[in-house]
């Protein structure tokens, strides 16, 4: 499975859980523990949405391509 986003440390990082993002956004929180896995991804709607919620930049959400 590759990973492609970093939801997971972001929470770590404003010490906050998939639950309460689960609950700020909307969504279930088994949907939200599959982004922070890496099962599966968010859409890019509902990223900005993350961000947004963390007060962050929606590309520090993401693992970069380039090394």
């Amino acid at each position: 499975m590759k990973r492609i986003n970093r939801l997971k440390i972001a929470l770590v990082e404003r010490d906050k859980t998939g639950k309460w993002l689960a609950e700020t956004i909307g969504k279930d929180v088994a949907t939200v523990s599959r982004w922070c896995s890496n099962a599966t991804q968010p859409s890019l709607e509902t990223l900005a949405e993350i961000a947004k919620a963390l007060d962050m930049d929606i590309c520090d959400l993401l693992i970069s391509t380039k090394k």
